[in-house]
This record gives structure tokens, C-alpha cells and sequence, in this order.
């Protein structure tokens, strides 16, 4: 490296530093992505990246699930998923969430945490949550206690709940109601909600324990029309506040929630065939003779 060039690195490398103490001079130490002190275990979302998948393979078999697998997902962003049966998006989730480890390859939560040292419940914890197409909830109870006991998961309130709920958790509860379009049913017993009703109630036990980012698969599948509309304005309004993968083969749904400026990721044979705007993958030769089938 010639001395100009190092001169050059070093100019820059001070710049950054002095950029970076005035940064937290001015938040207190804070982390620029959620305003909050980054404690071990934390993820660092500095750099505007929620998750980055890099080069992930998975076989069973010798059956290539996923295969180099890369893409990266914005903090606050709403992306879709979508392609053909068998084109490793389920796999995808079980990788990030630590049900599968995969054989080759990193999954990396905010730009520090290695998601492939940790286990299922120790992810859950940092902040992402996942719903899967059929919803879980306790059936016996009414949506206000299934969303109590969702806060009861999370170890810093439990003790508290053990007495009595605050008005902060109230209010808190009354907010999670509201958004998932359950306010008028809180003291109905679960198991009487229509199907999208208990897949918003599963959403929103998921809000309760204050997610970084959201993996929902398959989400309005058994929906009415209505119920679906409300669901793309539910995942609408969740955008900026948390990031969101959402597995779908509803287009209409995805339609709805791309807006026609929202990056769409295709998935075949375990491997990213196409990504960019709906409209644009739709398109794609490629995607249309493996997925749209035309």
C-alpha cells in the first residue's frame, strides 16, 4: 500500500471514530437503530441491516434444500417470499430461527449476532418471532389472557404479573387489541374466534413480547377475502416499527402489500431466482416458467 493511501486510511478511519463519539455523545451511548444501550446479546441494527443470509446450504439426503442461499433483509422493511413448493422457503425460517443448522454459510441477526451459535428458545429471546401457517393458541382462554400470558414469556415483566398487571401493561394490551382488530372480543374465549381472527391473536401474542423482526408464513391462507384485506393492513401498519418476512402464495395478498415499490425475493431450488418489484419478477421468464406456470 503506497503511504498516500495510508494517509488517506487513517484520515478516514479518525474521521469515523470522532463521527461515531459525537453520535454517542449526543444519544448517550445509545444505539442509532432503536434508541436503546446495547447489552450483550443485543443486536446491532447501526447499519440499517436486520438479517443477513450468506452463501446457507442445507441438504437432507443429499437433497440440496438450500443451496448458497444469500439475501439480506433492511431494518423496518416488509419483504414477501415466494416460489414453488419445494423451493426451500420453510427451510429458510427453520435456519434462522435455529430449528435446522445449516451445513454451510452464516445467518447474522443486526450486523453482531451469530444466529448459528444459538438455540431455538435463545433467538426467540433476541427478538425474533415467528408464526407458522396454523394458529396456536390457547383455545381455552380469552384473547385478553392469551395476550397476558404472551407478556408473562418475557422474563422482565413476569414477576410483575404474578401480582397484578400495571396500567403500562394494560395499556400495552389494549394497544396489541386494537391493532390486530380484536378490541371488542378481548373476553371472548379463543377457541370461538373465526380462523383469521386466531391467526391475528397468534400476531399479536407474537407483538406482546416486542419482536425485532417478524417471520409469518403463509399467513392468510384459510382467510376470507375481508380478513384478508385486514391482515395486509395490519402487516402495513407493522412496517418501519419491526421488520417482516412474509412466506406467501396468495399474489393478490402480496400484491397488497408490496404497493408496487416493495422488493419481492423468489425463491427456487433453495437459491434466490429473482428479486426486485412485483411487477418486474412477475415478468421474469425465468420466474413464470418455475412459478406462475405460464
Amino acid at each position: 500500500m503506497t503511504p498516500d493511501l495510508m494517509e488517506e486510511g487513517t484520515r478516514r478511519r479518525e474521521s469515523l471514530i470522532a463521527r461515531q463519539a459525537e453520535i454517542d455523545a449526543r444519544s448517550g451511548g445509545r444505539s442509532a437503530a432503536y434508541g436503546r444501550v446495547l447489552r450483550a446479546g443485543t443486536p446491532d441494527f447501526a447499519h440499517g441491516v436486520a438479517l443477513y443470509v450468506e452463501d446457507v446450504t442445507v441438504s437432507f439426503d443429499g437433497f440440496k434444500a438450500l443451496n448458497s442461499l444469500s439475501l439480506a433483509v433492511n431494518v423496518g422493511e416488509l419483504r414477501c417470499i415466494i416460489g414453488p413448493n419445494g423451493a426451500g422457503k420453510t427451510t429458510m425460517m427453520d435456519c434462522i430461527t435455529g430449528k435446522t443448522r445449516p451445513d454451510a454459510g452464516s445467518i447474522t441477526f443486526g450486523s453482531n449476532i451469530d444466529l448459528m451459535r444459538l438455540k431455538e428458545a435463545d433467538i426467540a429471546q433476541i427478538g425474533i418471532g415467528r408464526k407458522f401457517q396454523k394458529p396456536t393458541v390457547y383455545e381455552q382462554l380469552s384473547v385478553f389472557e392469551n395476550l397476558e400470558l404472551a407478556l408473562a414469556a418475557d422474563r422482565r415483566v413476569r414477576a410483575a404479573l404474578l401480582s397484578r398487571l400495571s396500567g403500562e401493561q394494560l395499556d400495552r394490551i389494549g394497544a396489541v387489541l386494537t391493532r390486530i382488530h380484536l378490541k371488542d372480543e378481548a373476553q371472548r374465549t379463543a377457541g370461538l374466534l373465526s380462523h383469521g381472527q386466531k391467526q391475528w391473536l397468534e400476531i399479536g401474542m407474537l407483538l406482546m413480547q416486542d419482536p425485532k423482526l417478524l417471520l409469518l408464513d403463509e399467513p392468510v391462507a384459510g382467510m376470507t377475502d375481508e380478513e384478508t384485506e385486514r391482515t395486509a393492513d395490519l402487516f402495513l401498519s407493522l412496517e418501519g416499527e419491526h421488520s417482516l418476512v412474509v412466506v406467501e402464495h396468495d399474489m393478490k395478498f402480496v400484491d397488497q402489500l408490496t404497493q408496487g415499490r416493495k422488493k419481492v425475493t423468489v425463491l427456487h431450488e433453495g437459491s434466490v431466482l429473482a428479486e426486485g418489484l412485483l411487477a418486474d419478477v412477475q415478468a421474469n421468464q425465468k420466474v413464470v416458467e418455475v412459478y406462475l406456470g405460464r
